[in-house]
């Protein structure tokens, strides 16, 4: 009988093996590798579990000394070998149906665990990004309190020096030139819109001429020969009915137009050949000499030991709605042509969307021009272009607030470099005026590279 039970165990044992190993065999061509393996590691559990029962002895459990069965002797040592068999069989059969027959549930399982690292990976991504964005925030801030801001009393001094001048050139050109049609002379720029950096060292004393309307018509740039959008001449009109000398500034007449040279050179000999600068400068207190020759007539004004103010003297002329400065652009050939005034708009605009949401668009293009200001391979680009990029910006983005500062710097950095990249920014208020125009291909190449290298790290601009 003993011999029968022993073979009757030996039958159960192989039917069961046979079974697993025609699952194993078979598992791979219909749960592919990954599940063939899966379903191994996990059959070859239950099977050792099956074997270690088969074989328990089935002599009474032996308790150890304190009366607990030993650690090494399984919890369930002692029940019936049929019943166990049996429960064995049960569970292997359940674990077997249980268990994906198709490969597609193992794909499923490893897409969810890609999605779910891939997932984890991006929210890494994202918070490195969001630190490193903080940590330009941070450095934005600070560079602006270090180097970008003015002290209010030093704005107020370099305007107070500019006022004293401008009072005394006003009172010398009325005295010595009492014909000349001119209203009355204002000083404009960034450092009275509050959009000047680094140092107080920079105005624009603008002097308007007073042209006769039947004399004198503005022919814009893109309608001349030239064909350069942002400037225009200013051309005698009916000189057979009001022949040459019926207006004052006829004498600054050149080829038929009015010459912001010429009128630039009428003034330098007034200004810098007839004033008693030195004399004037000791009664106010400051040092005033002419500069060197610029594009401009400029006066140098030193109001403290260590204050620096440059005057900007710049005819200026209206024509209906156009207004014009004598501001010459940077090729000879092209000295004929006044230059089209924006930048009061420009300003006006921006300074109207940072009131209306309490934006930082004046505080990023403050940034930017110091940027520019304190690095020589970027002292090419100017006000206006700086300005026009930040115009632009804010009409793709709405969200100006202090907290993204760092996002639309970097956005105004990027948009600069594409600009560059094709050679063109056109300006904001007038799209067929090119304001890159004056740069050579070469200083185009140049600030593009500037740039673009330090796009990766944007901090290296703010240590230049």
């Amino acid at each position: 009988m003993a011999g029968a039970g022993e073979r009757k165990g030996k039958k159960d044992d192989n039917g069961i093996g046979t079974a697993i190993d025609f699952v194993l065999s078979n598992a791979r061509l219909v749960l592919g590798v990954g599940g063939a393996a899966m379903l191994g590691i996990a059959t070859l559990a239950v099977k050792r579990m099956y074997d270690r029962a088969i074989s328990a002895p089935t002599s009474p459990t032996r308790l150890s000394q304190s009366g607990k069965r030993s650690w090494e002797e399984p919890s369930w040592l002692g029940s019936s070998s049929r019943l166990l068999n049996q429960d064995m069989k049960t569970n292997l059969s359940r674990s077997l149906q249980t268990l994906p027959t198709d490969s597609s549930a193992f794909e499923m399982d490893l897409v969810k665990s890609t999605k779910h690292k891939s997932s984890v990976k991006r929210s890494q991504v994202e918070l490195k990004k969001s630190r490193l964005r903080m940590s330009l925030q941070e450095k934005l801030f600070a560079y602006y309190r270090r180097k970008v801001a003015i002290p209010v009393e030093e704005q107020a001094r370099a305007k107070q020096a500019a006022v004293d001048i401008c009072a005394e050139l006003r009172g010398f050109l009325r005295a010595k030139l009492p014909d000349m049609p001119l209203r009355e002379m204002y000083l404009s720029g960034s450092l009275y819109d509050d959009l000047q950096v680094v140092t107080a060292d920079h105005i624009q004393l603008i002097v308007p001429l007073v042209l006769e309307k039947n004399l004198w018509s503005c022919i814009p740039g893109e309608d001349t020969i030239m064909n350069i959008p942002g400037f225009c001449l200013v051309r005698r009109e009916n000189p057979e009915y009001f022949p040459r000398g019926s207006s004052y500034w006829d004498r600054c007449v050149v080829g038929g137009y009015l010459s912001p040279r010429s009128v630039a050179d009428t003034f330098e000999k007034v200004v810098a050949g007839s004033i008693n600068w030195p004399a004037i400068g000791s009664l106010l207190d400051y040092v005033i000499r002419p500069a060197a020759p610029l594009e401009s007539l400029t006066l140098e004004v030193q109001y403290e030991r260590d204050r620096h103010l440059l005057i900007d003297f710049l005819p200026s002329v209206t024509l209906g709605d156009t207004v014009l400065v004598a501001k010459p652009h940077r090729l000879a050939q092209y000295d004929n042509l006044w230059r089209l005034s924006l930048r009061p708009a420009e300003t006006a605009r921006l300074r109207a969307l940072d009131q209306a949401d309490s934006g930082c668009r004046s505080l990023c293009l403050k940034i930017l021009k110091a940027i520019c200001k304190l690095s020589p391979p970027l002292g090419r680009l100017s006000a206006s272009q700086l300005t026009n990029v930040i115009l632009h910006l804010a009409q793709e983005e709405t969200d100006w607030s202090q907290d993204v500062l760092a996002d639309r710097f970097l956005q105004a950095l990027r948009g600069l470099i594409g600009y560059l990249e094709v050679g063109v920014l056109p300006s904001a208020l007038n799209p067929k005026v090119n304001l890159f125009t004056e740069l050579t291909p070469e200083e185009v190449d140049e600030l593009g590279y500037t740039l673009y290298s330090s796009l990766s790290e944007p901090e290296v601009l703010l240590q230049m």
